[in-house]
């Protein structure tokens, strides 16, 4: 690899008006580049359809893990693509194996104008990890 330049897109800029985080933001899923939303299951319930509307969602990626299924569903399978990842949540699972397929579909929706949520039960470990990937494998960032 000596020699080798890899080219990579820049990281959109910050919108000047998105203001700072705030705990109770967590609830709700949050913009974290353009046309993709991290957050946690609360966000993708029955209730949340006009909030997905309003924000162009086409797109939701689901993580859960088997147990999870009884409670964490795909609740708008006629009005979204879906992608559900059944991921352990525990420090041993192998996630890093779920990641072709997420990169590929989020590009997928992108590419095509759409917008995604990914979001798992709280938002916060498994689906916050793929974003994480996401954006390190796109745009050339590394972990620190």
């Amino acid at each position: 690899m000596d020699g080798v330049h890899l080219e990579f897109p820049a990281l959109p800029s910050s919108r000047e008006d998105a203001g700072d985080w705030m705990y109770p933001m967590r609830r709700a899923m949050q913009e974290i580049l353009p046309g993709l939303y991290l957050g946690p299951y609360s966000a993708a319930m029955k209730s949340k359809l006009p909030i997905l509307e309003e924000n162009g969602i086409t797109h939701i990626i689901c993580v859960r893990q088997d147990i999870e299924a009884n409670f964490i569903k795909a609740n708008f399978q006629e009005k979204f693509r879906y992608l559900v990842l059944d991921i352990a949540d525990n420090p041993v699972e192998n996630i890093i194996r779920y990641f072709p397929v997420t990169k590929e579909f989020i590009d997928g929706c992108l590419e095509n104008g759409g917008k995604v949520l990914l979001h798992g039960n709280a938002g916060i470990s498994r689906s916050a990890a793929l974003v994480i990937a996401y954006i390190m494998e796109t745009f050339g960032v590394k972990y620190r």
